[in-house]
């Protein structure tokens, strides 16, 4: 019986662990990039490559978003997108540490996008000031303006003075059709979602219509998925 409690004991608190705060077993990582190098930026598909540069971070080099991309997506969505080319996925750990330096609004916002399958189809986690029905939510991009899905969210997301950085995790299963969003804190997620519309995608960053920056990107998969090219061509 105590074996049995043990057991029991063990099991829940794996499931409470798995896999926000720690990395499952079956998992490796598939991708990393800390933009030391000047050539990193080739790495990248952006909507607007003018208005990207690697920059000054707070531990050396990052990636900065520091304009206002020259791009009309096919349906209302965030307007600057940097996509990791190497890194196609199912099943996912995408970690990013960010810094958000514009002026403060409701809508001032940093994004994760995933779940890229082309211009006009994806996720992405609008992390924001102040939650409304445009902000602060996961939404989905599905030949259509951006929708929210959001099944829960916070209020809004604090991202403090221009200085500061932040570290946000997005988890993805999609045999659950779970999607999480964490910030800072990898126990409890700011935004949850349950969707099964893309299975598979390109991972990306950046700002509905913001600036910012972006560093120490990790990305922990149980494998990567053959390539597709020219997303937003």
């Amino acid at each position: 019986m105590k074996a049995y409690c043990f057991f029991l004991i063990s099991f829940t608190l794996s499931i409470s662990l798995y896999p926000q705060s720690t990395i499952p077993d079956k998992y490796k990582l598939v991708y990393s990039e800390d933009f030391e190098s000047a050539e990193a930026i080739n790495n990248f598909e952006m909507t607007d490559s003018n208005v990207w540069r690697i920059s000054k971070g707070n531990h050396g080099n990052c990636l900065e978003l520091f304009g206002k991309s020259k791009y009309k997506p096919q349906v209302r969505s965030p307007f600057n997108i940097a996509l990791i080319k190497k890194v196609l996925v199912g099943d996912f750990i995408f970690e990013i540490k960010l810094n958000q330096n514009g002026r403060e609004y409701g809508h001032r916002d940093l994004c994760v996008m995933f779940g890229i399958t082309n211009a006009a189809n994806f996720y992405y986690a609008h992390i924001a000031t102040k939650a409304d029905a445009h902000a602060n939510s996961i939404f989905i991009v599905n030949d259509a303006p951006r929708q929210s899905i959001a099944s829960k969210r916070t209020e809004g997301t604090n991202w403090g003075t221009v200085n500061d950085w932040h570290t946000v995790r997005v988890v993805r299963t999609v045999k659950d059709e779970r999607i999480e969003i964490y910030f800072d804190d990898m126990n409890t997620p700011i935004m949850t979602a349950t969707d099964s519309h893309f299975t598979s995608g390109y991972l990306g960053f950046g700002s509905f219509d913001d600036t910012g920056k972006f560093d120490d990107i990790k990305v922990w998969a149980p494998t990567l998925l053959k390539q597709r090219k020219g997303i937003f061509k």
